[in-house]
């Protein structure tokens, strides 16, 4: 069924942080609603269970401490999924569920239903709507006391200054929270507004030196929760040869 790449449970695609745009007020709410408000039904979790019992059981566990199935319960979720959106969980289930072949041949209510035991699965409430493309969008995956950072590993991009690290190095300033990478981005890193963070680039493969004092986006896996210990960097493009 699904695949893994980050703490071990699926290959995670996952957060769009706010730009300065015009939204409409419907547009407003939905960004800001969480799994927190109860976004499947019961009913329809139900059915979740009896899909994932014909098509996921074989390779992954409903239960957060399975040794021989991956689980999509407790830390390996929330490590995966936390500061992402249920779109994006959906998306991702649709076109990689059932693993091998038959990925993305289920019907894409089947898909919402596999995703609403996945959420009851985690302990997250239900509600009076059924989750559908359209109501998992922008619905964002945080802990229950709000947003926090990424876990140690999580593979992030981020924009910022790119800027030599005193004593050695190079480090991105200014920067935009570190996210996940977005499939289908909505914000133009070219333009969007910068940040207060600060990223030292670690293991870099390639020189920086023509890039100093560019506005650069980096990919690559956060160092330490929240990248505290810095950006183990994969990836570097310079977007703007001025910052910010």
């Amino acid at each position: 069924m699904f695949q893994t790449s980050m703490s071990g449970l699926f290959a995670a695609t996952a957060l769009a942080v706010g730009a300065v745009m015009l939204v409409s007020a419907p547009a407003a709410a939905a960004q800001s609603k969480t799994v927190w408000d109860g976004v499947y039904t019961q009913q329809q979790a139900a059915r979740g269970a009896s899909s994932f019992a014909t098509h996921c059981s074989r390779c992954h566990s409903a239960e957060p401490n399975e040794a021989e199935r991956r689980p999509l319960a407790g830390k390996a979720f929330w490590d995966s999924f936390r500061e992402s959106t249920v779109d994006r969980l959906l998306d991702y289930v649709s076109r990689n569920m059932p693993n091998g072949a038959a990925a993305g041949t289920l019907d894409a209510a089947v898909y919402g239903d596999l995703v609403a035991f996945i959420l009851s699965k985690n302990d997250l409430p239900a509600g009076a709507a059924e989750l559908t493309k359209d109501s998992a969008n922008g619905v964002q995956i945080i802990a229950k006391g709000g947003p926090g950072d990424l876990p140690n590993g999580t593979l992030v991009h981020t924009v910022g200054c790119l800027a030599r690290k005193e004593g050695g190095g190079w480090i991105v300033t200014s920067a935009t929270a570190a996210e996940r990478p977005n499939p289908k981005p909505t914000i133009d890193d070219a333009t969007r507004p910068l940040g207060d963070r600060s990223y030292a680039l670690m293991f870099l493969l390639t020189p920086l030196d023509a890039y100093a004092g560019h506005r650069l986006r980096v990919r690559g896996l956060l160092i330490g929760d929240g990248g505290k210990g810095g950006i183990n960097v994969s990836t570097t493009e310079s977007l703007s040869k001025t910052c910010p």
